[in-house]
């Protein structure tokens, strides 16, 4: 019959103790558990901290965007524009060039309102599209969706996440860079004084 316990690595709590590094072994230095308390300890502090911090800046993300929202709503909407002529030539920046068309829409005070527009697949004189202006009847792109507020909330608490990991890696990163050394120092001891102890000159 299997048998289990101390000899076949103890329970859960011994196993959980061992894996960081906090129960007596003679081969741990002390080193070896101030670096694994250490990682603890930002361990605890990441996980305390990151999930209110996260949830806090993606709840604010949201709210902001829910605003964003319903303020286009309320100052864009949608016209017909009927193009009037084709083969302009428009540039988006220093890089994009794009072809154009003049048309013209109703304006906020019923008069029509004439303009340059995007040109589309098979526009011509006469096509109409609908459009998306402001308040002043000036062309606008269409208001800010709800999958982009959700979408922007989601990236908030990435990035919250990790802003507050970073800083907790580096300071761990330094730990363990100064806990490797002060170790090396010890193994060069050891190697000394076993050297020493065989009768052998100390290593330099």
């Amino acid at each position: 019959m299997r048998r289990f316990g101390v000899g076949r690595g103890g329970g859960p709590l011994t196993r959980l103790r061992r894996r960081l590094g906090l129960e007596h072994n003679e081969l741990r230095r002390r080193v070896d558990r101030v670096q694994r308390t250490v990682a603890l300890v930002l361990m605890v502090l990441l996980l305390a901290a990151a999930p209110p911090l996260a949830a806090w800046t993606s709840a604010w993300s949201y709210d902001s965007g829910v605003r964003a929202e319903r303020a286009e709503r309320a100052t864009r909407h949608q016209v017909v524009a009927t193009v009037t002529s084709t083969g302009g030539v428009g540039s988006a920046g220093d890089r994009y060039v794009h072809e154009t068309v003049q048309a013209t829409w109703p304006g906020a005070d019923g008069k029509p309102r004439a303009g340059t527009l995007p040109s589309w697949k098979n526009a011509k004189v006469g096509t109409h599209r609908t459009i998306w202006v402001d308040r002043a009847a000036e062309p606008s792109v269409r208001p800010r969706p709800h999958s982009r507020t959700v979408t922007d909330a989601v990236y908030a608490a990435a990035a919250t996440v990790l802003g507050l990991s970073m800083p907790l890696l580096l300071a761990y990163a330094l730990v363990r860079r100064r806990c490797d050394r002060y170790r090396d120092e010890l193994w060069e001891a050891d190697w000394a004084r076993m050297d020493a102890d065989a009768g052998h000159n100390p290593r330099s």
